[in-house]
Formats: structure tokens, C-alpha cells, sequence
């Protein structure tokens, strides 16, 4: 960045970006990102949209938020600042613990006293939550930065139950395969091209995710069988295709990142904001819909039960509910927004990028995930056999 870039100018997409991976490498301090970033991404956006942005402890003053808040979420998926932001605020430290599953999630908080105040589930697991008494309904009053009308129903409906609101949407996106095309030459469209070149061209280079629903659902699509099949000969061949391609796999893992950006991996399974994010430093990367199906997702937050600290946890949903946060978290983390009031606010080099906004076409074939494959033994018991094997 130059240094002419006065700190309290608007920055763009592509400075606050370098900036964030100077942060990450080490070669800027946490004051100077927050400085450049923090502030100049607020004026850029407080500039466009008047009176977002609301935000200070003086507002919570009725409310002792007390000192500390943990937060359940998912591996590269959210901007640093802003945990750093809320604190400078409200002076509550935001703890943040990193899940890779779904599964893992729900295991952590039914075995009680898991210390969230706030979590990520995905679309797919709300119900489960609800009907076990695991979260609670939110009171919408304690959130007024949240705006129904703004949201796009397609991606947010499931955060509703019997017309009660348990859950509100972080963001949405797909689940597809990142590919090196400088070192996996054949085209791959489909599940079925993912798979085979496991065991060919990328032997010993593939990553598959540590979660049933995506690694087992892609396996069935690549079968042509439906992603959320609980149909005990289906997933019979899905686990052989699966044990017969764990021999050639570079690792199970949903943080898969590392491997890619170092080239120790050369094709993943993988997430819209990973995708997107690894496609911007690295162009070589690709991001690709299997055209034979997948996953179309939303991951919302929401807030357990027996949360230690709600009243913070829900300073914090308001907090990332305000537009002027939430374009920030957006543009670090790639995936994209459910809010049409955050679209409004993000630079047209996002909103047109197809990795985070793909055609509806390339959507079509894609599935929500289904309730039932959260708790499914079926599932579980091949995932288990799958790891073992």
C-alpha cells in the first residue's frame, strides 16, 4: 500500500485483501492493520450508507457484557478485525474456537457447558437444535441491526421454526472442488472427474473433508445418487468408492488451505469462501461447481441455552448484523451475503466474481443439505469405517 494512503481514506477490496495477507505473514502489526483497515473500510462504507454503523459501549451501558465471550466457528472465516473492533467497543474479548464439522459441533454442545455465547451452524442442523432444546429463540428487540426485509428468503428460511427465529444468517455458498491447474492438467467438471483423478493424475495430492455430509454426499453424486441419500445400498457404494480412493488421498481434512497454498495438495473439496480465497492469491487455483451436483449452503449464528455470557453474545450478533461490519467480514472472508443492504455495500469486483456469485444455472443442480443426515447412524457409522480403514 502506499504510503500516501492516508489512514482515514476509503480503501478498497484489493488493499484492505493485501493488507489482511501482510497481517497474516507477519510483516505488518495488528495496530497497523486495524489502523488502515478498521477505520478507512468504515469511512469508506459509513460514506454510503448514513447512520450504519451505530456501535459503542455506551449503548450496552444498562447490560454488563462482562470481559470475555467464546465464540464456535469455522476454519478461515472471519475478518481478525473485527473481534479486535467489538472489543475496542465493548471491551468483551472475543475467544474463538474452530470446528470442522457439523457433527463435532453438535457433540460439543450436547455434551453441555461448552462456554459458547454465540455459534456457526449450518442451515441443515437448525431444526435438530431447536427440537433437542439446545438453542434458544432469539429476541429479535436485542438485535435491531438485523433486518428481515433485507434478507434474501431462499437462503435464510431455515433459521425459522413454527414462526419463531432461533437462528439468524451469517452467509451462504456452495461446496466444490479447488484445483491447481498448473499441476492437474485434465479438465474436471463433476464429481465423478474429482474422484477419478484422485486416483490418477493428483495420486497422493487430494483432500477430502473431515465431515460426512459434504465427503459422503459428494461420493454419492459422483454415483449419481442424491447427496442426502440415507439409503442403506447407496451408501454401500459410496463407502466403496470412498475406501477405494483413501489409499491415493493426500489427507481427511477440512482445513485444507495450507496444503493447497503450499502445493503439498493440489485439489480439495472445498467451500465458496475458501475457494474465493485462495483463488485471489494464488490465480492458478480454481474453484469449481461439479455440474452433476453438490452442496448450496447457509451457516448462521446462533446462541445455546446455556450460554455463559448471552447478554455479550448478543452484543455480538448485533454488532456483526450492522452492514458496515458485516461488508467487512464479507470481503475477508469470500463468501457471500444473504443481506441485499451489505451487497449494496460491496465493491463490483465481488459481486462479480462468479466463484462468490455464480450464474443460477451453475446452482441449479445443487442441494441443501437435509436434516436427516445430521444424525443419520448410517452416515456416521460409513464416515467412521471411512477414517479407519
Amino acid at each position: 500500500m502506499s504510503k500516501k494512503h492516508h489512514e482515514n481514506a476509503p480503501i478498497t477490496a484489493r488493499q484492505l485483501t493485501d493488507e489482511f495477507m501482510r497481517l497474516k505473514k507477519g510483516s505488518v502489526s495488528r495496530r497497523h492493520f486495524l489502523g488502515v483497515t478498521g477505520l478507512g473500510l468504515a469511512a469508506a462504507v459509513m460514506s454510503r450508507f448514513p447512520g450504519a454503523g451505530a456501535f459503542n459501549s455506551a449503548a450496552y451501558a444498562a447490560e454488563d457484557l462482562g470481559t470475555q465471550l467464546s465464540i464456535a466457528t469455522w476454519p478461515n472465516y472471519h475478518d481478525p478485525a473485527t473481534f479486535e473492533n467489538f472489543k475496542a467497543a465493548t471491551g468483551v474479548a472475543v475467544e474463538v474456537n474452530v470446528f470442522g464439522s457439523n457433527e463435532e459441533m453438535l457433540a460439543k454442545i450436547q455434551a453441555g457447558a461448552s462456554g459458547w455465547s454465540l455459534f456457526v451452524p449450518t442451515n441443515y442442523t437448525i431444526s435438530t437444535y431447536q427440537k433437542l432444546g439446545l438453542i434458544e429463540e432469539l429476541d429479535l428487540s436485542k438485535i435491531p441491526n438485523f433486518s428481515q426485509e433485507s434478507q434474501n428468503a431462499r437462503f435464510t428460511d431455515q433459521g425459522k421454526i413454527d414462526g419463531k427465529t432461533y437462528a439468524l444468517p451469517k452467509n451462504w455458498g456452495t461446496t466444490g472442488f479447488a484445483v491447481n491447474t498448473s499441476k492437474v492438467k485434465s479438465p474436471i467438471k463433476t464429481w465423478k472427474d474429482f474422484f477419478d483423478l484422485a486416483q490418477t493424475e493428483a495420486d497422493g495430492r487430494a483432500m477430502v473433508h473431515d465431515y460426512q455430509l459434504t465427503t459422503i454426499g459428494s461420493a454419492l453424486v459422483a454415483l449419481g445418487y442424491d447427496f442426502n441419500s440415507i439409503k442403506a445400498d447407496e451408501l454401500a457404494k459410496a463407502e466403496e468408492l470412498l475406501i477405494k480412493v483413501k489409499p491415493h488421498l493426500f489427507a481427511i481434512n477440512s482445513d485444507y488451505q495450507p496444503s493447497m497454498r503450499s502445493t503439498d495438495a493440489w485439489m480439495t473439496m472445498c467451500w465458496t469462501n475458501d475457494g474465493a480465497q485462495l483463488n485471489r492469491d494464488m490465480p492458478e487455483i480454481a474453484y469449481i461447481l461439479g455440474t452433476d451436483g453438490g452442496e448450496i449452503w447457509t451457516d448462521y449464528y446462533a446462541i445455546p441455552k446455556d450460554a455463559p455470557n448471552k447478554a455479550a453474545g448478543y452484543a455480538l450478533l448485533n454488532y456483526l448484523m450492522d452492514p458496515a461490519n458485516a461488508v467487512k467480514e464479507h470481503i475477508a472472508n469470500g463468501a457471500p451475503t444473504t443481506d441485499s443492504r451489505v451487497i449494496a455495500l460491496l465493491p463490483a469486483e465481488i459481486t462479480g466474481n462468479k466463484i462468490v456469485y455464480p450464474d443460477e444455472a451453475a446452482l441449479t443442480p445443487l442441494e441443501f443439505g437435509a436434516a436427516v443426515t445430521l444424525t443419520d447412524p448410517g452416515r456416521a457409522e460409513l464416515m467412521a469405517r471411512f477414517k479407519s480403514a
